[in-house]
């Protein structure tokens, strides 16, 4: 196998950069907080607080434009049967920013959660919390391991260096400097990284336009020349498809612990809703390169190239056009300029996705859950542990697992038809519980797992309206694959399903119990007639950007040595408004 030098040489200068920003980052920062009271773990989590526009917007960005990111948005462009118009991640996950950052953004950094768990601990209590963290950290761990999958594809393609030993390093790379400078370094090398993306990307995109085998994209955008025109379209009986994946990612993409840990970042809850803005926007604009590529990947007469007469769709190579297309359409040192931009896209999202998990075990498992005496010190001991430890996994899992990519589709699915209603229900329903928090759990894990899923050649218990049977060729071995295609919308379904479960079994059994039809002896949940409770509740130790009139009273459902953990008294004034009991008994 031959080894590009050149390749190499700009992937360490690139690497060591982004090492050098990440420990630069780390001493920078080392004492942040400290004088005002923080705790360590807390600074390493949410950075203190204190993330600004200009650096909280390039993270924010960052973390979505992912190697994932930019590589599907130029797969589905390519694609002949999908084109730009199924292309969905780019405005999906920009609007996905702006509900956000409208509706979410405001009430959690307002009441001053470290982590996105909290608010369910809080209101369902720690064993809730332990359930609802499977989901989170799936979607979080298979998520790195996707990305980390792609880059080593990816570098194999250009630098024909070892798959294995790229993924490894790289992975090393982003472990290092999270373990070093927690939620500070991951965010000031997203800024360089999305520098590099931005910069990468474009400088290659001319080049490859330019290129004597790529016809005009303007006429391939309608008209079929090398293959189906790019600008796809969605076919009637595909419609409702194309809208639960819309919704899919819209509102799927909220929940996530990767984005509203810049948001609690965020030095105050408007500072949070003006940085899911400039990330919305941000996210469209990274995504005009990759769609281009895209276009110009369609539009090309593979034959001219060094790549060979077979089109990258015929060799079941779709899904890295976009490295393909910098190594034969563009010049050498182009194409080693835009692996750079590669690079820094999977390192983005990778870093983000790690700590995020980490904070949440380290916080919501080890500390609330089981260890509530635990120390500042301990508990930052066991974040940079759990970083280590979910990191290596992520990176054994892209090299071992070959369904990685469904595996995340997967958890991504779980996060949002079960973590999403349950956290509209904790910041905006009334009166729900414990027991509905597990009522809507099982009811969207059944509904989700039964529609079935291709990826991981998991087949379907539930049959929904419109299911047809369909076939897929695996061009290099000739292999057909049989599998159910569901037509029918059952994520959001689900999702619906979920809410609607929480809601309906809350009101039943806060009903049965205080009318007492049936006794309170049973309520082995201690959900709906706990004599606790907690009012204008905070979880942040620093309280200098928590406004009390935004604080939500809640009722918690937390035995008393839990409850010391989510309370700081120091911020709490004793004004006599209304209590926790009138907002969960309304």
């Amino acid at each position: 196998m031959a080894i590009h030098a050149e390749g190499i040489v700009a992937i360490v200068i690139f690497y060591l950069l982004i090492l050098c920003v990440g420990i630069w980052a780390a001493w920078k920062n080392k004492d942040s907080g400290v004088g005002e009271g923080s705790d360590r773990s807390e600074i390493i989590m949410v950075g203190g607080r204190d993330i600004g526009l200009f650096v909280g917007g390039f993270t924010m960005t960052a973390t979505w434009v992912g190697g994932g990111y930019i590589n599907g948005t130029a797969e589905y462009v390519y694609l002949p049967d999908f084109g730009l118009a199924w292309a969905q991640a780019p405005f999906g996950y920009a609007m996905s920013l702006v509900v956000g950052g409208l509706f979410f953004a405001k009430p959690m950094r307002s009441r001053g959660y470290v982590t996105m768990l909290d608010p369910f601990q809080q209101i369902y209590g720690k064993r809730m919390g332990g359930l609802l963290f499977i989901p989170a950290l799936m979607g979080e761990i298979f998520w790195s391991a996707a990305i980390l999958s792609a880059l080593g594809a990816t570098l194999s393609v250009i630098v024909d260096i070892d798959i294995n030993m790229s993924v490894i390093i790289s992975a090393m790379i982003a472990i290092f400097y999270t373990l070093v400078g927690g939620l500070y370094s991951v965010a000031y090398t997203d800024v360089v990284q999305l520098f590099c993306i931005f910069l990468g990307l474009w400088i290659s995109v001319p080049f490859a336009l330019a290129n004597p085998a790529v016809a005009d994209i303007g006429v391939s955008a309608k008209k079929a020349i090398y293959q189906t025109a790019w600008l796809g379209k969605i076919e009637k009986e595909d419609a409702w498809l194309w809208v639960d994946n819309f919704f899919l990612l819209m509102l799927g993409g909220i929940p996530w612990q990767v984005y509203f840990q810049r948001v609690l970042s965020a030095s105050s809850a408007t500072y949070a809703q003006v940085l899911s803005f400039l990330a919305a926007f941000g996210c469209l604009v990274m995504a005009v390169p990759s769609v281009l590529i895209g276009a110009i990947g369609a539009s090309t007469d593979w034959n001219q190239t060094s790549y060979g007469a077979i089109p990258p769709k015929d060799k079941d190579q779709s899904d890295m056009i976009l490295p393909i297309v910098l190594q034969h359409l563009c010049p050498s040192y182009i194409s080693f300029f835009g692996l750079g931009a590669v690079s820094a896209a999977v390192m983005s999202s990778a870093d983000s996705s790690i700590l995020s998990a980490s904070s949440m075990f380290a916080r919501n498992i080890y500390h609330l859950a089981f260890r509530q005496s635990a120390s500042d010190r301990e508990i930052v001991w066991v974040m940079r542990i759990t970083i280590f430890v979910f990191g290596s996994l992520a990176t054994a899992m892209a090299l071992l697992t070959g369904t990685v990519y469904g595996l995340w589709y997967l958890s991504s699915d779980l996060v949002y038809v079960i973590i999403f209603p349950q956290l509209i229900c904790v910041l905006f329903i009334k009166g729900t519980n414990t027991y509905g928090s597990v009522a809507g759990y099982v009811f969207g894990l059944l509904l989700r797992i039964g529609g079935g899923e291709p990826y991981l050649k998991l087949p379907p218990f539930i049959y929904y309206p419109g299911w047809v049977a369909q076939e897929k060729i695996h061009h290099l071995t000739g292999d057909v694959e049989h599998y159910v295609q569901q037509r029918f919308p059952f994520k959001s379904i689900s999702m619906l399903a979920s809410f609607l479960a929480n809601v309906a079994f809350s009101y039943l059994t806060k009903y049965l119990f205080e009318s007492g039809t049936v006794s309170h002896k049973y309520d082995f949940l201690d959900a709906v007639h706990s004599k606790e409770v907690m009012d204008k509740t905070t979880l942040v130790g620093n309280q200098d950007n928590i406004i009390l009139s935004e604080l939500a009273p809640v009722r918690q459902a937390l035995g008393g040595a839990l409850a010391g953990t989510f309370t700081n008294t120091d911020v709490l004034s004793d004004d006599g408004e209304s209590s926790a009991e009138s907002l969960h008994n309304e």
